[in-house]
């Protein structure tokens, strides 16, 4: 696949001019094709999980099967609050307020822990909603503290349909939740069925007016 050589080299040049690279990996399909690519080229870079308390249980055994499996260095990224806190402070968020429910359980932890880091990996997809459409392979992440760094996206021009190939090549397994009819899989209580079958991100925070969840707007939600 010509791709996937793309891919590589992408990873290759990126980890070469990087000192503190990390990977950010919610164990959807395409963060496991660019967690086994990168793996190959560095066995020990951080891959961040954002444990939000929210999701489903089939995510959590499939990150520790794949863990076992692929023995990557797994740094879980937890809130502030534990879900029994929050949800005693404010309520259930998800419901009421959404964007702040992802900033405390999502967006805060993360960027707190990109800080120590000058290259970002990513997932993402051009494919995956309309808010990533014009996503580039290479760009510059600017945190609110002021901190930039290298976001790199080696899969920004594959389809879903060569994720899956790919996986399929490789014999990795997949979070089994796509064999439900999921296509893009967050915390539980905000994730549905796509809405629209041509937009696999139509089932997040469905009737709320939200495509993103803030972490890959650098706090600027739309």
């Amino acid at each position: 696949m010509d791709k996937v050589k793309a891919a590589r080299s992408l990873i290759q040049e990126a980890l070469a001019q990087s000192r503190n690279p990390c990977f950010t990996c919610s164990f959807q399909a395409e963060d496991v094709v660019v967690l086994h690519l990168l793996l190959k080229e560095k066995p020990d870079i951080p891959v961040l999980f954002l444990d939000t308390g929210y999701h489903f249980p089939e995510v959590y055994a499939y990150r520790d099967e794949l863990q076992k499996r692929l023995g990557f260095r797994l740094v879980n990224l937890t809130p502030a609050l534990s879900r029994e806190e929050q949800e005693r402070l404010y309520g259930k968020l998800y419901e009421t307020d959404p964007g702040r429910c992802c900033a405390l359980r999502k967006v805060e932890p993360l960027f707190a822990a990109l800080e120590a880091h000058d290259t970002w990996f990513t997932g993402l997809r051009r494919e995956q909603s309309p808010t990533r459409r014009t996503l580039e392979p290479r760009e510059e992440a600017r945190l609110p503290s002021g901190h930039r760094l290298k976001k790199v996206n080696p899969l920004y021009d594959w389809t879903l349909k060569e994720v899956f190939a790919y996986l399929a090549v490789q014999d990795l397994p997949h979070l089994p939740l796509y064999d439900q009819g999921y296509l893009s899989i967050g915390c539980a209580p905000c994730t549905a069925k796509p809405l629209d079958p041509s937009d696999p991100r139509s089932g997040r925070w469905a009737g709320k007016g939200k495509l993103e969840c803030g972490i890959h707007l650098h706090g600027k939600e739309g």
